[in-house]
């Protein structure tokens, strides 16, 4: 397989690279495109690669195409190279909720998947949210999804990392930083309730996204949800506090069996984890499950999942790796 990687010098797209050689991906032929042209740039199975400036000539070159994100590639290129032929994964949110189109994560709705070429990997938080959510509505329905979430900075991009070091090392130095910063606010010691822009109620799109993506992915046209989404000084990994009323009465032992069967998912009966336990890893943990006051139908949870991995970079591989299979099976019928 040509397997090129857009966006490959960002965090995400490292990560792809990375996620690529783990899973051992059949990469005989690797692309890396950015901005702009760049010399040994990345690194790949152990070995230098150079960046390639992004244009649809190249990339019509490669079988498989994995968008690291940005908006403006995906809208100019990723449409076009699918109707080519190509498998595209889109990291960027493009094509999410275009008609048509699978939004598709792969432990939660990977029938949904089909024949399509063109696959948009969800928002971070959308796809950890889902994943802990699955089995909730599977037992008992879900009527009602309340989430308040604790951002890394890294779901802002290497530039927003790089912010937040520059003002822990001003903060302990004295030192002066820049005006321009890639955050709404000073994050160092801080954290700041706005990941997006502002509409005219007042959400942000980070929180229109997980109200429109969650419905998509559950096949909940009509499910309430309401987030409230903070970025929050930690570097990798997302945060959410999950509040979920079901449509029938259920326990929480009953909703940690299911949840402790859910493929991507571990369930913590006791204690809790942090963000910088799950660093690194694939899986979304789920812990602090819990019936509020004595109730059947509302319960409370915490999830924690790797926002460049789980939430970007693994969902997108894995959507190729389903996009791959399905078209063998076509072509071997």
């Amino acid at each position: 397989m040509k397997v090129a990687v857009v966006g490959a010098t960002g965090a995400v797209g490292e990560t792809i690279l990375r996620v690529l050689e783990e899973r051992a991906f059949p990469v005989e032929r690797l692309g890396a495109f950015a901005s702009r042209d760049r010399a040994a740039a990345v690194r790949f199975r152990g070995q230098p690669h150079d960046v390639v400036a992004t244009a649809y000539e190249p990339l019509a070159a490669y079988d498989v195409v994995l968008f690291a994100g940005g908006d403006d590639a995906s809208k100019d290129l990723g449409r076009a190279l699918a109707d080519a032929g190509k498998l595209v994964a889109d990291n960027s949110s493009t094509y999410r909720m275009a008609p048509g189109v699978p939004l598709v994560v792969p432990d939660v709705n990977p029938h949904a998947l089909g024949d399509a070429r063109l696959a948009p990997v969800a928002n971070c938080s959308t796809i950890q949210l889902v994943l802990a959510l699955k089995p909730i509505r599977d037992v008992a329905g879900l009527r009602c999804v309340r989430v308040a979430t604790y951002q890394s900075v890294s779901g802002a991009g290497r530039p927003a990392l790089e912010r937040l070091e520059e003002e822990e090392r001003a903060l302990q130095t004295g030192g002066t930083l820049p005006a321009a910063t890639p955050l709404p606010s000073a994050i160092a010691r801080n954290v700041i309730p706005q990941v997006g822009s502002f509409d005219a109620d007042g959400n942000c799109t980070e929180e229109q996204k997980i109200l429109e993506e969650t419905r998509k992915i559950l096949e909940l046209p009509m499910l309430h949800v309401a987030s409230t989404t903070v970025r929050v000084p930690v570097r990798f990994a997302h945060s959410e506090a999950v509040f979920v009323e079901t449509e029938r009465e259920t326990s929480a032992e009953e909703l940690g069996a299911a949840l402790a069967v859910q493929p991507g998912v571990q369930w913590l009966r006791e204690g809790i984890v942090t963000p910088r336990d799950v660093e690194g890893g694939d899986t979304v943990f789920v812990a602090r499950l819990r019936a509020e006051a004595g109730s059947h139908r509302h319960f409370q949870l915490w999830v924690v999942g790797d926002n460049l991995r789980v939430g970007a970079a693994t969902t997108a591989v894995r959507l190729a790796e389903l996009m791959l299979t399905a078209r063998r099976a076509e072509s071997a019928a």
